[in-house]
């Protein structure tokens, strides 16, 4: 066993790092693991970028995105001052552990929790984004992982009380709506119960929320201690320039700009997101095949014997017949298909299957077709 290096943090030496989905490594797979959309950018958007490739690649970007953040207060009817760019999501979910929770430790843990209360506390639920836990792992943050109900429904705050795992006090608490990688949708209503009891700081991760039937964008608006979480990737194309944003009260907007890196988002993403806003129109018409699409992929796939999850995503989350999941995804993939599987306990019998066009879906049903016999 190799001697560990010193010169490395123990914190890090210890870190498992956040796994990302597997990417092709042979020609004309058939991409289903992570979330993507199907379908390209719109062409007023591509036509943006590539009209941005000019002597202006030299010059930083905007530091503070401010035209995008105006177009995007606009667009949720806040101040720019409610809003935040980060590079993706995940940088913003990241700024928020920096920004809001206290590292653990031990010489000093007493005295906050005297003073600030349970301020080292991270809190989620699981299964959830797999990135939360990571992300309290590198802040030196306690987690407090809290199982969602056996058919991944949020439990009621009553339920949680009874319960008596759940933190009420935890420094930051994040709910992945709709949920991640069960696809299941939480009522606003139901949000908005738990933020009332939550002293700390909770965050709202509504990165698929455009597929959904209802969103909670309304709860950042209304408490102090709410922010939501979106993303311009899973339903605007826009993976590959990682453009997110929170939205919440200014005083914790500001807060979090403090610790934000000095030109954080890149000047194509910037673009590319404005021109994003100016084509709504042809995103949601691309939310609609989605979403029949994923309708229509459910009832195939329930046809032949999977247990299909209700879903509210651009994914669906599926138990296979005949063999394990993780089968399934080896045998997925001799077709050319790839899927994702997590080994978690409460998910391992299943698979989460992106939701592509209506002829990456058929070729699944085919490959499953052909698998099964």
């Amino acid at each position: 066993m190799a001697k560990p290096n010193p010169l490395i943090r123990p914190l890090v030496r210890a870190l498992h790092a956040y796994v990302p989905g597997e990417q092709p490594k042979i020609k004309k797979l058939i991409k289903l693991n992570t979330n993507e959309n199907p379908y390209p950018p719109a062409p007023r958007v591509l036509a943006a970028v590539k009209a941005a490739v000019d002597g202006r690649l030299r010059l930083y970007p905007n530091p503070t995105a401010q035209p995008l953040r105006e177009k995007l207060a606009k667009l949720h009817g806040c101040a720019p001052a409610n809003i935040l760019v980060g590079n993706g999501s995940d940088e913003v979910l990241a700024l928020a552990v920096r920004c809001f929770v206290e590292p653990n430790q031990e010489e000093t843990l007493r005295e906050l929790r005297a003073c600030f209360g349970e301020k080292w506390v991270v809190q989620y639920f699981t299964p959830s984004y797999s990135l939360y836990p990571v992300l309290a792992d590198i802040h030196g943050a306690e987690k407090n992982a809290v199982p969602l109900n056996s058919d991944f429904s949020m439990p009621t705050v009553a339920e949680l009380r009874r319960g008596k795992k759940w933190n009420f006090h935890a420094a930051l608490t994040f709910v992945t709506t709709p949920n991640a990688p069960s696809g299941r949708g939480y009522q606003t209503a139901a949000l908005e119960k738990l933020c009332r009891a939550q002293k700390g700081v909770v965050v709202l991760d509504e990165a698929y929320v455009d597929f959904a039937d209802e969103n909670a964008l309304k709860l950042a608006l209304k408490f102090p201690h709410v922010l939501v979480a979106r993303t311009f990737s899973k339903a605007y194309s826009l993976c590959f320039q990682r453009v997110g944003y929170f939205v919440g009260p200014a005083e914790l907007i500001a807060a979090l700009d403090k610790i934000r890196d000095s030109y954080n988002v890149n000047g194509l993403g910037q673009i590319a997101a404005e021109a994003t806003l100016n084509d709504l129109k042809y995103y949601c018409a691309n939310f609609k095949k989605i979403t029949g699409t994923r309708d229509w992929l459910a009832r195939e796939l329930t046809k032949l014997g999977f247990r299909v999850l209700p879903s509210q995503t651009n994914f669906i989350l599926a138990k296979p017949p005949l063999f394990p999941a993780k089968t399934w995804l080896e045998k997925l993939r001799e077709q050319k298909i790839l899927v994702r599987w997590f080994s978690a306990p409460e998910v391992r019998d299943y698979l989460r299957l992106t939701i592509g066009t209506p002829v990456e879906a058929a070729a699944l049903v085919k490959a499953v077709r052909k698998i099964s016999i």
